[in-house]
């Protein structure tokens, strides 16, 4: 939990430096601007309560951040997301992890015509912290597992609000402690193995749209197919942020995001996050 905390104040660090230093730079090439957001939830009961019921308190902390830089027919646009989220229910033993992600997105493009570019990504997924299974057995810890792409490709931009981008070669690595594999496969890395390589296609797109006065939704969709193993079973990861601001500092907030990656587990996963938030722009 600590080093948890530490790396939470760190990227903060970080990037209150980058927009200090960015502001000494020229701002016609740099954009940047990002959102800290904490969510707050909690129920309480007494021991009179006929209905039944259990006390339960729980927070997120999360940053979504944008490095944009654009210059004649040159543009990078690079995205650093961090969450984490804890709840504690009354008479557990301990707390739980409700959500826990850091992940990097970086772009480069090269204008080919019109809204087309020339592009290569790079992208990084990964968490902070342990987790455990039903049984309280450790399934994960930082950077464990990490998945690394990377390939050039074409991307189709109409704004900052709206774009995809296209990449048909790229290599995929999976990192994962060995020891999490002892005993089988773990995150698609196999028995014994520490590591795997995939080579396919990657296809991410993104897209933000205001519903109506003071809310916004924000959709992220990414795409993999691996030529070199079963490429009819398409890798999904879908995930959208709902910001329904009450005020500058307060909004409603909800996280959704769904996974499919049959390498890992034959079935969707699903995470949500409700929560009333504090909201900052940095």
């Amino acid at each position: 939990m600590k080093k948890t905390v530490f790396y939470l104040v760190l990227i903060i660090g970080v990037f209150s430096a980058n927009a200090q230093e960015t502001a000494k730079d020229t701002t016609k090439l740099w954009k940047n601007g990002g959102n800290f957001i904490l969510l707050f939830n909690q129920s309480a009961f007494n021991a009179q309560w006929q209905a039944g019921g259990t006390s339960s308190i729980a927070g997120n902390l999360g940053i979504n951040y944008d490095f944009n830089y654009k210059k004649a027919d040159v543009l990078w646009d690079t995205k650093i997301i961090a969450a984490y989220g804890l709840t504690k229910i009354k008479e557990a033993a301990k707390t739980a992890k409700t959500d826990d992600r850091l992940e990097l997105n970086s772009l480069w493009g090269k204008k080919a015509n019109g809204q087309w570019y020339y592009s290569v990504f790079f992208n990084l997924k990964t968490q902070m912290d342990s987790g455990f299974d039903k049984n309280n057995i450790e399934v994960s810890h930082f950077f464990s597992p990490a998945y690394f792409q990377f390939g050039p490709g074409m991307l189709w931009k109409k704004n900052d609000n709206l774009s995809i981008n296209i990449a048909p070669a790229t290599a995929r690595l999976i990192l994962v402690d060995s020891k999490y594999t002892a005993l089988g496969s773990s995150f698609g890395v196999l028995q014994g193995k520490s590591s795997r390589f995939e080579f396919g296609t990657s296809i991410s797109a993104y897209y933000k749209l205001n519903l109506m006065a003071n809310v916004s939704m924000e959709n992220r969709l990414n795409l993999y197919s691996n030529y070199l193993d079963n490429p009819q079973n398409v890798d999904v990861d879908y995930q959208m942020n709902l910001v329904m601001k009450i005020n500058k500092f307060l909004s409603a907030n909800i996280a959704l995001q769904t996974i499919y990656d049959d390498n890992a587990v034959k079935a969707v996963q699903v995470r949500e996050v409700f929560g009333l938030g504090v909201n900052y722009g940095l």
